[in-house]
């Protein structure tokens, strides 16, 4: 349990620093740590996949 919940405080630092970092910097910065917009459609994406998955775990 406790390297679970290392792994998942790891993540959202690490996560959480990228995005401290690349806040204060304009968006056409060639310095920035994180391509966000990139960053948000693959997520989507991911949270897409796991639904459909469910779903089809979960059908009858």
């Amino acid at each position: 349990m406790r390297l679970i919940l290392g792994v998942i405080v790891g993540i959202g630092l690490t996560v959480g620093g990228a995005y401290m970092h690349d806040s204060p910097l304009p968006a056409a910065s060639n310095q920035r740590l994180v391509n966000w917009d990139v960053a948000g459609q693959l997520s989507g994406w991911a949270v897409d996949r796991v639904r459909e998955e469910w779903h089809r775990l979960t059908a009858k």
